[in-house]
């Protein structure tokens, strides 16, 4: 398992080349890339900043991902997660998950994501046309979540 924080790119090829490799066992990797948008609750969006306290939010991330490894059989995962200021179409985030079958890499993804929008420790200011905002949750990504909770 690997997280990171980081403020740079990332390269989603090269990061899915370097995870599958890790075991000839490996029959499926899953991956899923955010990105920002520009338009937003109806607004348009120029930029969108992330601030994290760093130590608490890699530690988070990580026993997301323990939840999920306790979860489903998984070989490995990845999860970056970019902070600092992004434009319109920059990534914002990359989950791959490694696993000998589908079903659980797709399963596994889906769960880190579900509760990266929830539970993960970032906060994110918008600048519009009208000036910066906080963006809220959103009641979807609870339920969303929820599904997951037994």
């Amino acid at each position: 398992m690997t997280v990171r924080v980081q403020t740079e790119d990332f390269d989603v090829g090269a990061e899915i080349n370097d995870l599958r490799r890790i075991s000839p066992n490996i029959g499926a990797v899953v991956s899923f890339v955010g990105q920002v948008r520009d338009l937003n609750d109806g607004d348009n969006v120029a930029a969108m900043t992330l601030e994290h306290y760093p130590g608490m939010t890699e530690k988070s991330l990580a026993g997301i991902v323990e939840q999920a490894q306790g979860r489903w059989p998984i070989a490995n995962v990845l999860v970056i997660h970019r902070v600092g200021e992004l434009r319109p179409l920059d990534q914002i985030v990359l989950v791959l998950v490694a696993s000998t079958h589908r079903k659980d890499a797709f399963a596994a993804c889906e769960f880190i994501m579900d509760y990266l929008k929830t539970e993960a420790p970032f906060w994110k200011k918008e600048q519009t046309p009208d000036g910066e905002r906080w963006v809220e949750a959103k009641d979807s990504d609870d339920q969303a979540r929820s599904r997951w909770q037994q």
